[in-house]
């Protein structure tokens, strides 16, 4: 499994926390610099960013993923919605939060969301 990490440096325990959750081994961490410009388009550069995560074509269907995405809402959306282009479904996604009792202002994994297991559930509700 990859973490694609569109965010903040994910530190050692926040990688090991995804693993255990995700109940599978994290093989590596890509972490993508994540800058966007507000005069161009924002489908446009998700889509230069999600080429600078470097897999090809045929692994992001194969490649089993989890997306820390971007803190920018429009941007996470796009990232997502690009990112769901490539691998024919929604991707799982981390949500941090800050620690309890900490002084110092730190974050954990909160949880996973499968966004496609989300998405499939809202479906039942549509009528």
């Amino acid at each position: 499994m990859i973490l694609l990490n569109f965010s903040h440096p994910v530190t050692d325990e926040q990688a090991a926390e995804v693993a255990r959750l995700a109940g599978q081994a994290l093989d590596r961490v890509i972490d993508v610099e994540t800058h966007f410009d507000h005069a161009r388009p924002f489908a446009e550069q998700a889509a230069e960013l999600v080429d600078r995560v470097g897999l090809a074509a045929t692994d992001w269907g194969r490649v089993p993923v989890v997306v820390n995405p971007p803190s920018f809402a429009p941007v996470a959306a796009a990232v997502l919605a690009e990112i769901h282009g490539r691998t024919g479904h929604f991707p799982t996604i981390v949500r941090l939060r800050p620690e309890a009792g900490s002084t110092l202002t730190r974050y954990e994994v909160a949880e996973l969301i499968d966004l496609q297991a989300a998405r499939d559930a809202a479906r039942g509700r549509r009528f």
